[in-house]
């Protein structure tokens, strides 16, 4: 990265591999496997580190929140039942510029007046060369369930509805399909075809596992309490309060998600939340797939917006990083609330267009 980007541009480098390589990743799993890289270019360059993870972090969060097969993007667009091919081009089109405002550009700003070291417990890895699969091998394993999602879309506009080959894409290109293609497509190419015994490749299967428990808890809590909202009639009556109101339904959107993150501090319930609130408005309407993949970028935004003390991902990064409470705030919060609102105000943009 550093001979390619240069040590003038090595925030913007990292805050790409972040991107990139948290696609298939949970948040948390992505983190720990990166942040040895930000901590190296650290090392070489002489850079506060403030520069390099705030890149980082943007990059994962922008990924996490905004790009399937991300577990709150998929979570989105299965509830809102929008377009997963409209909901990956406006998810990039979020992404992308909010990675690069809130990562590379905010990180450097705050980089002036936050200084962060690399904790002292922190030693350099050394890994051969050899032991590690090429860029287009690894690129080509994150980019595959991408692929076959969007062939589902080219499918529903060039290919008879009800063939044959229709049918074949429909299941290639449901998102759960694509995944687990991805994940055996990986276990051949970086363990079996190595020569990794059996024992070992599912040991490895098993670790990767662990982190999908707490997911799914808190996605159960998050449905449970959106339910709670919905049969008590908090839905409808919240929706018709804000429709008189005349908020447009792309900002009400943000706005729900926000409060409710900013309240109870996990962003997979604030999108759960959010969704029971405003489909009792949504559905009346009869949006496409594709306005409703906007309006799930815009919940999306919402949902990851003044991260506190009442998130894990607040903890997480003053624990890799070392920074304090006040220098998390500083750093932490700000570039997840510019990454929220950048990424919802393209969705907004997206559904205007789309009007």
């Amino acid at each position: 990265m550093l001979k390619s980007f240069g040590h003038s541009r090595v925030h913007y480098a990292i805050g790409l591999a972040g991107l990139v390589c948290a696609l298939p990743l949970f948040f948390e799993v992505a983190i720990v496997l990166l942040i040895s890289v930000a901590f190296s270019m650290a090392r070489h360059t002489g850079t506060n580190l403030v520069k390099l993870v705030i890149p980082l972090f943007a990059g994962v969060a922008a990924a996490a929140a905004f790009l399937v097969p991300g577990p709150a993007p998929m979570l989105l667009a299965s509830q809102m039942n929008a377009d997963f091919g409209w909901m990956i081009l406006i998810g990039l089109c979020a992404a992308i510029p909010g990675m690069i405002i809130a990562g590379p550009l905010w990180g450097n700003f705050i980089s002036r007046y936050v200084e962060l070291h690399i904790p002292d417990d922190i030693s350099e890895p050394h890994l051969g060369e050899g032991k590690m699969p090429s860029f287009g091998f690894s690129l080509s394993l994150i980019l595959l369930p991408l692929v076959l999602v969007g062939l589902k879309t080219i499918a529903a506009r060039f290919v008879p509805e009800g063939s044959t080959a229709y049918e074949w894409f429909e299941f290639i290109g449901h998102p759960f399909t694509a995944i687990l293609v991805a994940c055996l497509v990986a276990i051949y190419g970086l363990a079996m075809r190595q020569g990794m015994p059996k024992d070992k490749v599912m040991e490895i299967c098993g670790h990767a596992l662990q982190p999908a428990g707490i997911i799914l808890l808190v996605i159960g809590a998050g449905g449970v309490f959106k339910q709670v909202l919905v049969d008590s009639g908090v839905g409808p009556a919240l929706g018709e309060a804000l429709t008189g109101m005349g908020l447009p339904i792309a900002i009400t959107c943000f706005v729900l998600a926000a409060a409710v993150r900013i309240i109870q501090g996990s962003a997979t319930v604030a999108c759960l939340t959010a969704v029971g609130l405003v489909m009792p408005v949504i559905e009346q309407l009869n949006y496409s797939g594709a306005q409703m993949a906007a309006l799930s970028i815009c919940i999306a935004g919402g949902s990851i917006v003044v991260s506190h003390v009442n998130d894990a991902g607040f903890w997480l990064f003053g624990k890799f990083t070392g920074a304090t409470e006040a220098e998390t705030l500083k750093t932490w919060t700000m570039m997840e609330t510019i990454l929220g609102t950048v990424g919802a105000i393209v969705g907004m943009i997206a559904f205007q267009l789309l009007s």
